[in-house]
């Protein structure tokens, strides 16, 4: 890992609102992390939201429930908002998440759960399958290949790949 990639990856960690969990472990206190009836609707909602064909009505529901949602920006089918913080999620204008692409706003571990903001940039593309981890800023025009896991900040302008993701020559600027 590069420094560069290395200072990324602390920025993020540095950016996450860390909230320490009594129990066996911290999902076993979801119920504390947000008001109850949230936790309970808003997955709901987020799943229905996936399989809504129309990129207008996703983006209405989603400025909703408090997301950030810039102009001709689209979620393809099966794409995933924060289930539980999608009021964490910015969006530019004329970003594309592709299908299954999945962007978390929380991460649930052993002894605490971790919050942070993502902000994704003007036209950035998120392709198929990528996973976004909370905290992340995706500059603009960037790509994200598909399948790919973010764990740090993504430059403007540049393609990253792979797990976890890297930046990558971009072959069409050849």
């Amino acid at each position: 890992m590069s420094d560069e990639t290395r200072a990324d990856e602390e920025r993020r960690h540095d950016r996450l609102e860390r909230t320490a969990t009594p129990g066996p472990n911290s999902l076993y206190g979801w119920i504390h992390a947000r008001h109850p009836l949230w936790m309970l609707l808003m997955p709901v909602v987020i799943w229905l939201l996936k399989y809504v064909p129309s990129v207008r009505v996703k983006n209405v529901v989603l400025r909703a429930v408090g997301a950030e949602v810039g102009a001709r920006t689209a979620l393809a089918i099966g794409a995933t908002p924060d289930f539980l913080w999608p009021d964490r999620i910015t969006f530019g204008e004329d970003v594309i998440v592709g299908y299954d692409a999945t962007i978390l706003c929380h991460e649930y571990l052993q002894d605490e759960y971790r919050i942070g903001d993502v902000w994704i940039g003007d036209r950035a593309t998120i392709g198929t399958g990528a996973t976004v981890l909370p905290g992340v800023r995706i500059g603009a025009d960037a790509t994200v290949a598909a399948n790919s896991l973010v764990a740090s900040d993504v430059p403007r302008e540049t393609t990253v790949a792979g797990v976890p993701a890297e930046p990558v020559e971009d072959h069409l600027s050849r």
